[in-house]
């Protein structure tokens, strides 16, 4: 329910919505948060919830399903953190056959799956600080999405400081907005320096290399957490 919205929530959505019942290891609440999630799809249109969808996780940083948009940004860090996650599935005989980055969310949690439970546990535990701001902001969104993401902490019985976040998010200034996006792609004039009044450009020294190289590291899902949970030393 995390990924792009298809068709098949709507034309399936009672069975989807029996095997949450059925499912085990998840409380009567969680799983009626769930179903709303689901009859969010059977009730709107495919398109409109698709707009939606898109409005939501692709427009800012701030509610991407990118896991190390909110670790590395625009790092090259971010580069060997991939490297180092796609050779984590690889190890375990999975390959990725679909056109989405190896940080993706539902692409990570479908990876997951497939592992033993306390694998699995461990795995959301790595990324429980990612989850809990994302659950917290669509929450102060009005996205019916922050169940999913809360529900995803339950199963794994991840606490995550609710009241910090709470308060966190409150303060964030919002980067989904077309002011928000505007001034994010904004250029800034270029201007030259030169001690000719008459001029707008000189031949000024051209700037020095820089005095220190960015180095790469190994992938850590522990920037930029509001909260402080364990260090991911398997990825």
């Amino acid at each position: 329910m995390m990924d792009y919205p298809r068709p098949e929530l709507k034309t399936h959505n009672s069975e989807f919505e029996e095997e949450i019942k059925k499912a085990q290891g998840i409380s009567a609440t969680d799983k009626e948060d769930l179903i709303k999630v689901l009859h969010y799809f059977r009730d709107q249109d495919m398109m409109d919830v698709q707009e939606n969808y898109d409005s939501i996780f692709e427009r800012g940083r701030s509610t991407s399903l990118l896991l190390f948009e909110h670790v590395h940004g625009e790092s090259r860090d971010r580069g060997q953190a991939m490297v180092d996650l796609m050779a984590l599935y690889e190890n375990a005989g999975y390959e990725i056959s679909v056109r989405e980055l190896p940080d993706y969310l539902p692409l990570y949690l479908e990876f997951l799956s497939t592992r033993p439970k306390q694998e699995i546990i461990d795995g959301i535990d790595d990324v429980a600080h990612i989850v809990g701001i994302l659950a917290e902001r669509l929450k102060q969104r009005d996205s019916v999405y922050h169940h999913c993401f809360e529900v995803l902490l339950n199963v794994a019985s991840v606490s995550v400081d609710a009241e910090h976040l709470e308060t966190l998010v409150s303060s964030e200034e919002r980067d989904d907005t077309m002011e928000a996006i505007d001034k994010l792609w904004e250029e800034e004039m270029v201007t030259f320096a030169t001690t000719d009044p008459n001029t707008s450009c000189s031949t000024t020294k051209a700037p020095g290399k820089s005095k220190s190289v960015e180095k790469s590291s190994p992938v850590h899902w522990v920037d930029n957490k509001p909260t402080s949970p364990k260090t991911s030393t398997r990825n």
